[in-house]
């Protein structure tokens, strides 16, 4: 047994939460929401490292500079976001995808842990793009639960595809439920951000 993965079974024997997980495909997005706390990230890689699977999350900018968390960010695989100005993340992202064997991608779309109205859409071009199925993973405070049920194909049709995810994440809260909320992309109720979402695809 590796040592990630000997850490991820010594944290899950001792903890209060339970890591619940379906089998993963060997090319996926994998999504975590609500994202409420640092704790979701933890929850996520500890699943990871208890499959020992590799995977790579997107994090923010900061984090990455931060010398407290720079190492824990390398180590848990992250990528730096520049959310200013993130454009070229997930046409590379895409690419990296379609040329590799396996392939597993941790987003927080909600982007943040305060609140927000919409999520952010990148998981869903990623998605289009590469036609890889999207995990629904998720952090749940009243069943002190973690980890990954179900994955779904994405359509293209925005308004049916974020009620399958809104009906996955219903009633789920994170560590702070007050932060939690109701997952929603601009594109539903935005024609512009519509069109740039599905455009050329």
């Amino acid at each position: 047994m590796g040592l990630k993965k000997f850490v991820a079974k010594t944290y899950m024997r001792f903890s209060r939460w339970t890591c619940v997980t379906d089998p993963l495909p060997e090319k996926v997005v994998l999504i975590g929401a609500p994202h409420t706390s640092n704790w979701d990230g933890f929850f996520m890689v500890m699943a990871f490292w208890s499959i020992d699977r590799d995977y790579k999350f997107l994090v923010k900018e900061s984090l990455v500079k931060n010398p407290l968390t720079r190492p824990l960010i390398r180590l848990a695989h992250g990528i730096a976001v520049n959310r200013s100005s993130s454009n070229g993340i997930v046409g590379s992202i895409v690419e990296e995808a379609k040329n590799s064997d396996e392939f597993a991608l941790v987003i927080a779309p909600k982007g943040t842990r305060a609140n927000r109205e919409y999520w952010r859409s990148g998981f869903y071009r990623i998605c289009l793009e590469t036609g890889l199925p999207l995990q629904l993973g998720f952090v749940d405070r009243q069943r002190r639960e973690y980890g990954w049920r179900h994955s779904i194909v994405l359509t293209g049709d925005v308004e049916a595809d974020m009620e399958k995810i809104r009906s996955f994440y219903e009633g789920k809260l994170g560590k702070r439920p007050q932060y939690s909320n109701v997952p929603r992309l601009r594109a539903e109720d935005d024609v512009e951000a519509r069109e740039r979402l599905l455009g050329g695809i």
